[in-house]
C-alpha cells in the first residue's frame, strides 16, 4: 500500500480493499466502474439497505438510502434523527433536496482498511435497521394505519405489517400500548 503524503492512495489501491472487504464478508455488490460500488447490506426490519461506496480524490463518500420523505411529522421525525447523530459512529442521517432519509459519511483514504470498512458497514446496517420501523411509525403512522384497517376490513394478510401492531391494531391502541422509540 501506498500512500502519499496527504494520506491519499490510487482508486485502484482503494478498490483493491474495498473488494477483498466485501468479498471477505460475503456481501452482495457491483462494481459499476473504477472507485463505485454498490452494497447490498441485508437486515432484519429493513430487508435491504443500498450503500453506495464512491472514492473521491480526498475522501471515500458512503451514502444509503434509508426512506423515503415522510407522509407527515416531518419535524419529529428530523428532530428524532439528530438526536441519534450525535451518538452515531462514522456515518449520520441526512436528508437531500426532496427531503428523503439518507445515512452519509467520508473517510479519509488512510483510513480505508478492512476493518474500518467492516465497522462503518456495519454502522449503516445497525443505524438504518435498528430505527426503520420507528421512523416509519412517525413519517407514516396515519397510512400505515390506514393499511392496517383496510386489510382487517378485507381478511387480507397482515405479515408484513406486524412489526406495527403496537399502534396500528386499534385493539392494542385501545390498550395504550406506547410504541418503542429507542
Amino acid at each position: 500500500m501506498s500512500v502519499g503524503a496527504t494520506g491519499e492512495r490510487s482508486t485502484a489501491e482503494l478498490d483493491a480493499v474495498i473488494g477483498q472487504t466485501l468479498r471477505e464478508n460475503e456481501l452482495v455488490h457491483e462494481h459499476p466502474a473504477p472507485g463505485t460500488w454498490l452494497v447490498e447490506l441485508p437486515g432484519t426490519k429493513k430487508l435491504m439497505t443500498a450503500c453506495g461506496l464512491v472514492v473521491g480524490e480526498h475522501v471515500l463518500r458512503v451514502e444509503a438510502f434509508v426512506c423515503r420523505q415522510p407522509d407527515e411529522n416531518r419535524e419529529q421525525l428530523w428532530t428524532y434523527l439528530l438526536q441519534h447523530n450525535a451518538r452515531m459512529y462514522g456515518v449520520s442521517y441526512s436528508i437531500d433536496g426532496s427531503g428523503d432519509v439518507y445515512l452519509t459519511g467520508r473517510l479519509p483514504h488512510a483510513a480505508v482498511t478492512p476493518g474500518e470498512l467492516d465497522r462503518i458497514l456495519g454502522s449503516v446496517l445497525s443505524y438504518a435497521d435498528d430505527h426503520f420501523n420507528t421512523m416509519l411509525e412517525i413519517g407514516f403512522g396515519t397510512s400505515i394505519r390506514r393499511e392496517w384497517d383496510w386489510r382487517v376490513k378485507r381478511g387480507e394478510s397482515l405479515r408484513n405489517l406486524e412489526a406495527f401492531a403496537a399502534f396500528a391494531d386499534p385493539a392494542r391502541r385501545a390498550e395504550g400500548d406506547p410504541p418503542d422509540r429507542t
